[in-house]
């Protein structure tokens, strides 16, 4: 059998480029070519090509967006540059990649700086929602497929409760996402100009997309329309409380953003969901969605799973083990990341990404999810600042 080519362009060298190419290694049956990456600098890019293995590098986007050989562009930038390089790689009918999130508020002229404290929660959500009007209209008019990299979605634990509710055709009650730990190592993360949002957005939003999605698998299997009706959320910047060494440990450093959020969903067939994320969690990352059931509980568990523990009094010859995601020490007990591009469904993600791409099908996680990922997010923000529920299909 001939083998299947798809030709991608990258644009971005950071750690979300290091987890898409780790997981492209693993595809099978299509066979993704590393034609071309780029960066904010030529010498990023140039180092990128060398660790993974690109034919070409360059600095100027436009390169890869322009180049007739390329299948599929691959954003893993910062989430302000998303919105313009989505709509140009679409105009393009090139298909799109793109990392979480999707899209955000980043500031418009006439904002008084830092956006975060000073540009009220209802303007952001009014002006996103415009946004994505924009965004909508160029995934309705590419020839391209668009592909929003939500791992969560494609994580064995989330993809066997999506197969156990479409079997059984439960009725998800109530569920329970979160995903926690103690900052981030971007230097931009406590900017809301750059990554339009704190933990909610950076690290909430992968439990947040899970749930959404469980939820229209259950809809499809019953065949019923469920969708997200209002939101209440609450919002926090604690470690300012701390002083420079109680600080010591944690990561977080938020200019203008939050470092503590929670929401409650509410759905249109009265169920609910709950998600929290903080920056405030030592001693790795936590990761997990419950679902409880009418006729079953399923919990999925991404870290900290329990498949190894380890335990150090020393960390000689370590340095290059690698044990777990925000892990500053490798002394004491120690629940390993096994197998972590699988487990976090970053696998399974380019899996379905190269076949969408190669046989024209749609993604399980697509444009549909990132929009009502960034639709909700924004909500819950509003819902925190105004101190009320938000209501998601009326006019705000």
């Amino acid at each position: 059998m001939e083998k299947i080519l798809i030709n991608i362009g990258m644009i971005g060298c950071g750690r979300a480029t290091e987890l898409h190419i780790n997981a492209y290694r693993h595809v099978k049956d299509i066979t993704p070519v590393y034609k071309k990456i780029a960066s904010s600098s030529y010498e990023k890019a140039l180092k990128g090509k060398e660790i993974y293995g690109f034919e070409t590098a360059c600095h100027d986007v436009d390169e890869i967006i322009d180049d007739p050989e390329i299948d599929v562009v691959d954003i893993c930038t910062p989430p302000s540059c998303h919105d313009e390089e989505i709509i140009k790689a679409l105009a393009k009918g090139k298909h799109v990649i793109c990392e979480k999130p999707m899209t955000g508020y980043f500031g418009e002229p006439g904002d008084i700086s830092p956006i975060g404290l000073n540009v009220s929660r209802g303007d952001m959500y009014r002006r996103l929602m415009t946004n994505m009007e924009k965004l909508k209209k160029a995934v309705a008019e590419s020839k391209g497929c668009f592909m929003y990299a939500e791992n969560f979605v494609y994580a064995p634990a989330i993809q066997k409760m999506a197969e156990i509710i479409t079997e059984k055709k439960s009725r998800i009650l109530c569920m329970k996402g979160e995903e926690s730990l103690k900052g981030s190592s971007s230097p931009v993360a406590g900017s809301w100009c750059k990554t339009g949002g704190g933990t909610f957005t950076r690290t909430g939003g992968h439990p947040l997309s899970a749930v959404l999605w469980l939820k229209s698998i259950e809809a499809a299997a019953r065949c019923v329309d469920i969708v997200p009706e209002s939101v209440i959320a609450d919002m926090g910047y604690i470690t300012k409380i701390l002083t420079p060494y109680e600080h010591r440990h944690i990561m977080a450093d938020p200019v203008d953003v939050e470092d503590f959020g929670v929401c409650s969903i509410t759905f249109s067939d009265k169920t609910k969901a709950v998600i929290m994320a903080t920056d405030t969690l030592l001693g790795g990352s936590r990761n997990y969605v419950e679902a409880y059931c009418n006729d079953a509980v399923l919990m999925g568990t991404l870290t900290m799973n329990d498949m190894m523990s380890t335990y150090f009094l020393d960390e000689d010859r370590l340095d290059n083990v690698y044990l777990s995601e925000m892990l500053p020490s490798k002394l004491g007990w120690n629940r390993p990341f096994i197998i972590d591009e699988i487990v976090r469904g970053y696998v399974g993600e380019m899996q379905d990404f190269m076949e969408c791409a190669a046989y024209g099908r749609s993604p399980a996680s697509g444009f549909e999810l990132a929009y009502d990922t960034a639709k909700l997010t924004y909500a819950a923000y509003r819902s925190a600042e105004e101190g009320c529920r938000i209501l998601l299909n009326e006019e705000n």
